[in-house]
């Protein structure tokens, strides 16, 4: 067909050709087309999306809650390497207020074995320097120099000898150390009951922070 010699007739003449049912499948299926976007991105494509969000932050809570595990484990870990160390120290040092009821502590050991304890006096507690810090005046020591606090502590306890070896006994396996540094133990002459009366230094360790 010459197509600069088409006319509108024969346009009208092609149209016709067409039957009313191609045009009405034909326009369904561009409604249908229609219809689909519509509906695709006014429902479908929000609801992708807000399910796509869910799954994301599903996801990224997964990966922080694997931290937390991974994270637990380490801390965990840590912690039981550290114990013994945390262990020891509780045992080794005495805080302010432990030395404070020193004498109370002792007293119901030496109760128990119907001990007297005729005198506990504390002395001024010791610094001890880390390792490379040169001996100078107390008041010019600062708390990251001191390792610890020695204190020295008086005692004189009044009772029976077997009963003296048995509290010293008790104290050594309590949670908390002393040293006996100094004991002097004296007889008491004529007595039937095998009493003595001993005086002694014994010392106990402090932390910095609470003594400084």
């Amino acid at each position: 067909m010459d197509l600069n010699n088409i006319t509108m007739d024969d346009l009208k003449a092609k149209f016709a050709a067409f039957d009313k049912k191609t045009l009405i499948k034909f326009g369904i299926g561009f409604g249908s087309i229609i219809l689909f976007l519509i509906i695709y991105y006014a429902i479908l494509n929000p609801m992708v999306k807000e399910r796509k969000a869910k799954f994301d932050d599903k996801i990224l809570k997964q990966q922080e809650i694997q931290k937390f595990e991974n994270d637990y484990i380490k801390i965990k870990s840590r912690i039981k390497k550290l114990e013994p160390i945390v262990a020891k120290n509780s045992r080794l040092f005495h805080s302010k207020a432990e030395v404070e009821g020193l004498y109370q502590s002792l007293s119901r050991f030496a109760g128990a074995y119907s001990l007297v304890i005729s005198k506990i006096e504390k002395k001024k507690p010791v610094p001890i320097l880390k390792a490379g810090i040169a001996q100078q005046a107390e008041e010019l020591l600062k708390p990251n120099q001191i390792s610890y606090y020695k204190i020295p502590v008086d005692y004189e306890i009044k009772g029976n000898f077997l009963s003296y070896i048995k509290f010293k006994r008790a104290v050594a396996k309590s949670k908390k150390m002393l040293n006996f540094d100094k004991e002097l133990i004296n007889v008491v002459q004529n007595d039937k009951n095998g009493s003595v009366v001993v005086t002694g230094e014994l010392t106990i360790v402090g932390l910095p922070n609470e003594f400084f």
